[in-house]
């Protein structure tokens, strides 16, 4: 920012370059990804919080312990935290700049990440074929709407981790493409976080309820 101070004898006014704080390359984008996760957080806490108030509302509809299956769960569970170990190998490879190791990870990454969705489109599926729909009951409407809502942010993180991989294709392991990449990584790291959260509060403690 360039400040003018009194002119001089001539009548010219004099120009200096005021003094501002130094930001490092790619600041505002890892303050503005921690912004976004934060309000990302608050929207799973409202959606946790309307399952708890309806979680219990089946309007003489199947219960949890008629729907879910726990074995199925479990290994959709499997897929998604064996996503992010896979993820967490991808930046180690991406620390040492091997290129080719770090799509390798990614791709394994991304295939977990796939089967995930798949499982969970699976469930779904059956589940409205069953008749247990989200107009069904309260509780058939909160739980759509909080897996559905993390199923579609692992699909977002999808798409987001095959654009990274053409990125690093074309223009290899750049300060840009790290910096995207440890963004990718706390956003698949968090869906995970999310995700033993439900596990635990809307399956297993469905069906023990």
């Amino acid at each position: 920012m360039t400040v003018a101070v009194n002119p001089t004898q001539t009548g010219e006014p004099v120009f200096y370059l005021a003094d501002e704080h130094p930001h490092p390359e790619g600041y505002s984008t890892s303050l503005g990804f921690w912004i976004y996760l934060m309000s990302d957080c608050l929207i799973f806490a409202m959606l946790f919080a309307a399952f708890g108030v309806l979680g219990a509302n089946y309007a003489a509809g199947p219960a949890p312990k008629d729907l879910f299956d726990l074995n199925l769960v479990a290994v959709n569970t499997s897929m998604l935290l064996l996503s992010s170990i896979t993820y967490g190998f991808a930046m180690l490879t991406m620390q040492q700049n091997k290129i080719a190791q770090t799509q390798m990870w990614l791709l394994i990454t991304g295939l977990f990440g796939a089967a995930f969705i798949g499982i969970e489109l699976t469930e779904f599926a059956h589940m409205i074929h069953e008749g247990a729909t989200p107009q069904r009951s309260a509780f058939l409407s909160a739980f759509f709407t909080l897996v559905g809502t993390h199923g579609l942010h692992v699909s977002c993180g999808l798409i987001w981790l095959v654009t990274l991989m053409v990125q690093v294709w074309r223009f290899g392991l750049i300060e840009a493409n790290r910096r995207r990449l440890m963004c990718l990584s706390m956003f698949w790291h968090f869906l995970d976080v999310v995700w033993i959260g439900v596990f635990t509060f809307v399956y297993l403690l469905g069906v023990l309820r």
